[in-house]
C-alpha cells in the first residue's frame, strides 16, 4: 500500500484476496467491477515497489528495465485473446526485471495463495541469449559461482509452465548441472516460503535486494558472451 507521502510500505494481503476472487469468478464482469480493488492493491503497490527498487538495479546494470509500466516490468493481468483460449485473465500478478522481453529476468510473483522471488533464465537459443553457449564453455566456473555466491541449496528449481513439477527441490550446480542443460526455461525461487511479514513492509525491498544480489553472479553468465568480465565487473 501507498502512503500519504507516495512511498512504498509494502504490499497487503488483499493482494491475495483479490487474485483468489479472480481465479474463482474469471470474467470480464467480475474484473470490472473489482476494478478498483486491482489498482488500489495491485498496480499502485506494484509500481511503487519498482520506483523504490529501481536505483539499486540501475547500478547494478542500467540495462535492466526499470520504468513501473506495463509490458515492461508489470505483466497485464488480462490475455490477448486472439492467441489465447479459456479465461480471459492471469490468477497471477508478476513483477519482472530483465532487458527485453523473454529475457532472463529477475521476478517477483503472486499467485492466489503464495509468492516467490527468484531468478527465471532463458535457456534458449536468441539474439543475447547467452545462457545455453555459456553452459557449454563454462561449466566449472558456472559450478564455483553457485557455490561461492550461495546459490547453491537456497533456491528450487523448476521449469516454466511446470511449477508444479518440483525438478529439484535444493538446487546445488556441482550435482545438478544437467538438469540445466535439460531445461529450456528455467526457474530458481526461494527454497523456502518468503516472510508475508516482510511483504507487508518495505522490508521486501532489502529482501528482494538480497536475493538479486545472491543469483545475479549466475545471471551474468545469461547476459553476455563474455560472462567472467560481467562477474568481474559485479564483484
Amino acid at each position: 500500500m501507498k502512503s500519504e507521502n507516495n512511498s512504498f510500505n509494502g504490499f497487503s494481503e488483499e493482494i491475495f484476496k483479490f487474485l483468489r476472487g479472480l481465479d474463482k469468478n474469471n470474467s470480464v464482469e467480475w474484473f470490472h467491477k473489482n476494478k478498483e480493488r486491482y489498482q488500489k492493491f495491485l498496480v499502485e503497490p506494484a509500481k511503487g515497489f519498482i520506483t523504490d527498487l529501481a536505483p539499486f538495479l540501475n547500478q547494478l546494470n542500467p540495462a535492466i528495465r526499470t520504468e513501473p509500466k506495463f509490458n515492461k516490468t508489470i505483466m497485464r493481468l488480462n490475455k490477448d485473446m486472439r492467441f489465447s483460449k479459456g479465461d480471459p485473465y492471469r490468477a497471477f500478478l508478476l513483477i519482472h526485471f530483465g532487458r527485453f522481453k523473454l529475457d532472463s529476468e529477475f521476478f517477483l510473483y503472486f499467485e492466489p495463495n503464495d509468492y516467490q522471488i527468484g531468478l527465471f533464465i532463458n535457456n534458449t537459443n536468441g539474439e543475447n541469449l547467452y545462457f545455453r553457449q555459456n553452459l557449454a564453455k563454462f561449466k566449472k566456473e558456472i559450478i564455483s559461482v553457485c557455490g561461492r555466491f550461495g546459490i547453491n541449496d537456497n533456491f528450487s528449481l523448476y521449469e516454466l509452465n511446470k511449477e508444479d513439477e518440483e525438478i529439484v527441490g535444493k538446487f546445488n550446480a556441482e550435482k545438478h548441472y544437467g538438469k540445466l542443460e535439460e531445461i529450456e526455461m528455467i526457474i530458481l525461487h526461494k527454497k523456502k516460503k518468503p516472510s508475508l511479514k516482510k511483504l507487508y513492509s518495505s522490508d521486501i525491498i532489502p529482501e528482494m535486494m538480497k536475493t538479486i544480489t545472491t543469483l545475479y553472479p549466475l545471471y551474468c553468465f545469461a547476459i553476455s558472451p563474455q560472462p567472467m568480465k560481467e562477474l568481474q565487473k559485479f564483484e
